[in-house]
């Protein structure tokens, strides 16, 4: 069986860190997010993947190739201009000829996707969807369902009193090739609001599969530091890399680590990384490779990526710090700020209030403080 991964998008809702990364490629405890996907569907013995890209798809195909170095066989099927999720799998129609799957690249899940293709064939479905219960449906769209997991109609958003149910689109979806033949070529379409309506409304086999999988859509900063949490507090599927050298704490090799440090997982830190003396470390934290944190330094529930250099005293509280990126002395970012790549925060500065930094700018010193 093949799978489709819809990773066109530009990823506008989580800038800036996004700037200079494609969606995908954005690191997810120091792997780009594509790669958990794809090692997904490979415990699944899902080995032949179509990858739908748009933006920046070189900075992609670049990293994957064709797939070899990963025990899987990727193809690419390149968008122009962004298709919508109708229009990109439409546009992979060249590589289908059977059964395959659908997965809306902005979600992180662990679902049983063999059990799901069983309930599939098990119904003779023409599409199935899978379907993830949530607190609050108001903000998705929510799947009606009849007694026997037929789908009867979509309700896109509704407001408390029109809440009929709190199942929604996970994202991920079962499909026959015939099909195909219903999604309009070269033009723009969503299965959401195209192709799923209809088959409804004409009869068609549609079911959904009800899952209490681990899944968080995570298209917003917010959902980006809740899956780093979810995943180091052991909420879904994961395997750190490293080892683990003490309670929670996962080491990659080649680090210096100074005897006076203090660390409180759960942490993963990446490999080559340098701590000085007397830092602090608390998890949930995540540090890329080659990260440099300074003499003094705390760090707690922050992600950093590659070779972040802290200087000494500086406090990294609940943010995100993109790659190759300096904060010199006393410097602080807190309270869910998010620094893009490049970025240079001078000594002293305060950056608070889920502040936003974006790529290659430079903060003098002292110039903010709340």
């Amino acid at each position: 069986m093949k799978a489709i991964i819809l990773v066109g998008g530009e990823g506008l809702r989580l800038r800036p860190l996004t700037c200079n990364l494609p969606k995908p490629m954005v690191p997810i405890v120091n792997r780009p997010f594509l790669e958990h996907m794809v090692e997904h569907l490979k415990r699944h013995h899902i080995d032949e993947i179509i990858l739908a890209i748009c933006y920046l798809p070189d900075r992609i195909q670049s990293h994957f190739g064709d797939g070899s170095g990963f025990g899987v066989k990727l193809s690419y099927a390149v968008e122009r201009t962004p298709l919508g999720t109708g229009g990109a799998v439409k546009n992979s129609e060249r590589f289908l000829n059977d059964t395959f799957l659908v997965f809306n690249g902005d979600i992180f899940s662990d679902l049983n996707l063999t059990d799901m293709v069983t309930f599939h064939r098990a119904h003779k479905a023409k599409v199935t969807i899978a379907l993830t219960p949530v607190d609050d449906p108001t903000a998705y769209g929510v799947v009606e369902l009849d007694s026997q997991n037929r789908v009867k109609g979509f309700v896109e958003k509704p407001s408390r009193d029109k809440v009929t149910s709190n199942l929604i689109n996970a994202g991920i979806y079962v499909i026959e090739p015939e099909l195909l033949g219903q999604i309009p070529s070269g033009v723009h379409s969503m299965l959401e609001r195209g192709l799923f309506p209809d088959i409804v409304k004409r009869g068609i086999a549609f079911y959904g599969y009800q899952s209490h999988a681990y899944w968080l859509d995570t298209g917003k900063p917010s959902d980006y530091f809740k899956l780093h949490h979810d995943l180091l507090m052991g909420k879904a599927f994961y395997r750190f890399p490293g080892k683990q050298m003490a309670d929670n704490v996962w080491v990659e090799e080649s680090c210096k680590i100074h005897p006076s440090v203090k660390l409180i997982g759960p942490i993963v830190i990446g490999r080559g990384c340098i701590i000085e003396q007397q830092a602090e470390i608390s998890g949930p934290t995540v540090l890329g490779s080659g990260c440099i944190v300074g003499q003094g330094s705390l760090i707690d529930g922050a992600v950093l990526w590659q070779n972040v250099k802290l200087g000494k005293n500086v406090t990294v509280k609940n943010s995100v710090i993109g790659n190759d990126t300096i904060l010199k002395d006393n410097a602080w970012v807190t309270d869910g700020s998010i620094v893009s790549d490049n970025v240079i925060i001078g000594s002293g500065n305060k950056l608070e209030h889920g502040i936003k930094v974006w790529a290659s700018k430079t903060i003098e010193d002292n110039a903010i403080s709340f």
